[in-house]
């Protein structure tokens, strides 16, 4: 198609076999869009192509991604607002016309198998290092091992005892991320083997005293940081994710930052939460990482 369509917080612009999105960086685009910048998504990443009535005179062309095509939209799982879909534009209603030709010509080229699962990604997500911070500890990913780092403002004693986790991408089999929009928001990593659900059924912790997960609050695991760390982490598991480059370098911890939890750990022992054995235990391995 070759050309460019603006619409509202993004422009699409149309190549042989893609079209590239790029979002505006203005104090009203949504911060997920701002932090995804661009995104280029294959015509053989969509399985549909819609055209329907805005809100206060515009219209709305909207892509569907297959499903497993894009990280991005599995880990969502229909949880974005609809201002926040990185696969809708609007338009002016005056340029209905106009949008009605590029729905019709995109349709045209939908690949055959559309309406099957894609076999692999076909839309990047985010690029690692990545890291967030959630109500009760520090989330990293550095494109082969995610890190979890325990708050002693937010952890539970479950989370403190079991000390902070590392998780190889080759032991998880999947990702669950729960908006922070949401009462109950989380992001919870699957061993391999592990039950699925979350909450607590099945028989299966609460994502507050589950080491293998991270709770959201009010102004922690925001949205446009938490969703793509999801993402890029599913990428990872798909083994789509490019080679890191050699000079990737892992983070080191922060003495003062060791000193604070060591702290914690004393106030546990203290308390009872922790043993003799666990708080000595705990102790030399937050001193081993100095």
């Amino acid at each position: 198609m070759g050309d460019v369509l603006a619409g509202l917080h993004a422009a699409w612009e149309f190549d042989t076999d893609s079209v590239l999105i790029r979002y505006e960086r203005g104090i009203r685009t949504p911060r997920l869009l701002q932090a995804l910048g661009e995104r280029r998504i294959p015509f053989a990443a969509l399985s549909a192509v819609d055209l329907t009535p805005g809100k206060r005179g515009t219209v709305a062309l909207r892509l569907t991604p297959r499903p497993g095509a894009d990280p991005l939209t599995d880990a969502a799982d229909g949880q974005l607002k609809e201002s926040c879909d990185p696969y809708r534009l609007v338009l002016p209603g005056a340029r209905e016309t106009l949008a009605e030709y590029y729905r019709d010509e995109l349709r045209g080229v939908l690949d055959p198998a559309a309406d099957q699962p894609a076999p692999e990604y076909l839309v990047a997500a985010p690029a690692p290092p990545l890291h967030f911070k959630a109500y009760d500890g520090k989330a990293s990913f550095d494109g082969k091992t995610v890190t979890f780092r325990w708050f002693w403002t937010g952890a539970s004693s479950a989370k403190w005892k079991a000390g902070d986790q590392t998780f190889p991408v080759d032991e998880l089999e999947g990702v669950e991320w729960r908006s922070p929009e949401a009462l109950g928001g989380h992001l919870r990593l699957r061993g391999r083997g592990g039950s699925g659900g979350s909450g607590g059924s099945g028989g299966e912790p609460a994502a507050d005293q589950d080491p293998a997960s991270v709770v959201f609050g009010l102004g922690y695991g925001l949205v446009h940081e938490s969703l793509p760390f999801a993402a890029a982490v599913l990428e990872a598991l798909r083994g789509a994710s490019p080679a890191l480059p050699a000079a990737s370098a892992s983070l080191r911890p922060d003495p003062a930052d060791i000193a604070e939890r060591i702290r914690h750990l004393g106030e546990l022992h203290r308390t009872g939460l922790l043993t003799d054995e666990e708080f000595s235990a705990k102790k030399a391995e937050l001193l081993a990482e100095l």
